[in-house]
């Protein structure tokens, strides 16, 4: 997809986006929303904030254990750098599929000279092991949801269970492939494009390291998981104070359907998550018989630490950027300047 084409689609989704925001906004009212960002302190903020870190903490963490299970060391700090460049790119502009991801293998190995199957399949298992842990919170967050409201509406009920159904399938046939270690490469190569591909293609190599990452017995992929889990648990954690500081409190039952909502949410590829969040969040609190005024509020405060971290990560994203393509020319350069001088030798010789 060329960079029109992206700029094309982040303006569109950002205008949906923002069209579902200020509709939201209009049906809560400026007022109700701005005495309930009030009620937040300059120190309760900063906490939000701090736990937002946290959970970037965490994942790097994850990333990092990874990355050690396949024999490969990366300092915490390096690796913390690369994890805020993609997080800027995955919160700033979603739309561009696994463009976090693809930045933090390509950095790591201009980097640190990860070899290829190495740094992109840790960046594949590290969001693998993410969704898998964000699904089962979102799973029973919104299953206690519909019976906290009684499974009252069957529209409701039904659209949920859809997205459940398909979410199960893929996981269910994920881990089936993976754990009989049976190519998810070759299946939809044949399947859809009726294509056999080569036993020396680089990307079964990246299949393999996957291959060894899932395996029961293995101690690095429950270590992966605990982490996951940890890193849902700050958020969970995030979540529950948030709403103790906006003045409300929760059971820990609704606070994990709050968070499901969250989660829910992220699955458009809106930039920030603006006014798809907004939205999930105002039909969740209504629900829970939550002032909906603390909905929008809510969001907010949540986008605004998120995007300190992500404009920290903007900042180092072109710090490393300028730094790579400073690489690559010089290596280009060297390249051309060798390849002049052995023709050089050669012309001289004859």
């Amino acid at each position: 997809m060329g960079l029109g084409k992206k700029t094309f689609l982040f303006l569109i989704f950002l205008l949906i986006g923002f069209g579902v925001f200020f509709w939201i906004i209009k049906i809560v009212g400026w007022q109700g929303i701005k005495e309930a960002i009030s009620r937040i302190k300059g120190w309760q903020g900063l906490s939000i904030l701090g736990l937002s870190f946290l959970i970037i903490i965490v994942s790097t963490w994850k990333w990092r254990e990874v990355l050690k299970s396949q024999g490969v060391s990366v300092s915490f700090a390096e690796l913390l750098k690369l994890y805020l460049g993609g997080f800027s790119i995955l919160f700033l502009a979603p739309m561009i599929v696994f463009g976090g991801e693809i930045f933090r293998s390509y950095a790591l190995g201009k980097r640190k000279g990860v070899p290829f199957s190495k740094r992109l399949a840790s960046v594949f298992i590290d969001r693998v092991l993410e969704y898998t842990v964000q699904f089962l919170l979102l799973f029973f967050g919104v299953l206690f949801f519909l019976f906290k409201i009684g499974f009252s509406s069957l529209k409701i009920t039904l659209f949920l269970g859809g997205i459940f159904l398909v979410f199960i399938l893929v996981l269910t046939f994920f881990y089936f492939k993976v754990f009989r270690k049976e190519s998810l490469l070759q299946f939809f190569l044949e399947k859809f494009l009726r294509k056999k591909i080569s036993e020396n293609n680089r990307f079964l190599e990246v299949e393999k390291e996957v291959f060894k990452f899932f395996h029961p017995k293995a101690k690095w992929m429950w270590k992966g998981f605990g982490l996951a889990f940890l890193r849902s648990a700050v958020a969970l954690l995030r979540t529950w104070v948030l709403i103790i500081f906006l003045g409300k409190v929760l059971g820990f039952v609704s606070v994990v359907s709050v968070l499901g909502f969250s989660y829910l949410s992220l699955m458009l590829p809106i930039p920030t998550a603006i006014g798809s969040h907004e939205a999930a969040q105002f039909f969740v609190f209504k629900f829970l018989e939550l002032p909906v005024t603390a909905a929008p509020a809510f969001t907010m405060i949540i986008r605004g630490a998120e995007l300190i971290i992500a404009l920290i990560g903007v900042l180092i994203l072109f710090k490393i950027g300028f730094g790579l393509i400073k690489n690559i020319l010089l290596d280009t350069i060297s390249k051309f300047t060798l390849n002049f001088n052995n023709n050089n030798k050669h012309y001289n010789n004859k």
